[in-house]
């Protein structure tokens, strides 16, 4: 591969800058949002495709609180003891959902490795809630590892989602680095009982990180191998100075050829560019 990865700097490069929309759409979701004070990843999680998805009428809903267990080195959600969960919230969502208007849903959650069934049983009755409350609107679980526990993971399964996601955030030497308490093969046993399941399975990936161009082609392998379809790529972004540095902002180029990679694969669907994040786009994942 001779496309160069350009080296990081203070300044970020040309095709990582963004402009938000102040109107139409993404100005009622906004406003929705503030009002209710509802909990986006979008805006935890600093997502620099916030106005854009918000624009289009997408915006991706964290449940179980904004306070996570786990401290991985890449995020921004805050970390330590959580709330006890709101038995309210899987009818809050579903109301949300309908006051945001949102034609395509995509949920995700802290990790909550402090309750016995990692919220997995929250999560199942939120999905429930919002088709029950919302015909006709479709549903994207980015869901958290759960342990690998099989009956965990089948809850959500059970619950219907179109798409069921689960993140490998990066390649498997740089694993223990990035992740806190989440194993690269665990990632995987995720993935495989949902592909097996029958569900659409999902997975993403961050770059920048220090990872090579091949080692990003052998995760591909390793999610085809356990059925994965729809694969995300994008660029890591350092939300604080606390949090794991940028090694190199990698040219689009680079992603390009890596979502080519990808498609000749077997990916149904694939989404490779900087500003891609895991829930991007992801009213077309469904179709």
């Amino acid at each position: 591969m001779d496309i160069k990865q350009k080296q990081t700097g203070r300044r970020k490069p040309d095709w990582l800058k963004i402009r938000l929309p102040h109107n139409g759409k993404y100005a009622d979701v906004q406003e929705t949002i503030r009002k209710h004070n509802l909990n986006t990843i979008c805006t935890s999680g600093k997502c620099p495709n916030l106005g854009e998805c918000w624009d289009r009428g997408t915006a991706t809903l964290m449940i179980l609180g904004d306070i996570c267990t786990r401290a991985c080195k890449f995020c921004a959600v805050k970390t330590g003891k959580p709330l006890p969960p709101d038995l309210n919230e899987p009818k809050n969502v579903a109301e949300s959902v309908k006051l945001l208007k949102l034609k395509h849903c995509v949920l995700t959650s802290v990790d909550r490795d402090d309750l016995p069934d990692k919220g997995s049983e929250i999560w199942a009755e939120t999905v429930k809630e919002i088709k029950k409350m919302n015909p006709g609107v479709t549903i994207e679980t980015l869901i958290p590892d759960f342990d690998a526990v099989p009956e965990l993971i089948q809850k959500v399964i059970d619950a219907k989602p179109e798409v069921i996601s689960h993140n490998l955030e990066t390649v498997r030497r740089l694993t223990p680095q990035i992740r806190s308490r989440a194993k690269y093969d665990t990632s995987l046993k995720v993935i495989k009982h949902i592909s097996d399941s029958g569900i659409t399975s999902k997975s993403g990936i961050m770059v920048g990180l220090g990872e090579t161009f091949d080692e990003v082609v052998e995760l591909m392998d390793d999610l085809r191998a356990v059925g994965c379809k729809i694969f995300t790529i994008g660029q890591y972004l350092q939300p604080t100075p606390k949090h794991t540095e940028v090694i190199e902002y990698v040219h689009p180029d680079v992603f390009k050829k890596w979502e080519e990679i990808a498609l000749d694969k077997g990916f149904t669907h694939v989404e490779s560019s900087p500003l891609v994040r895991s829930s991007y786009r992801a009213e077309r994942h469904v179709e």
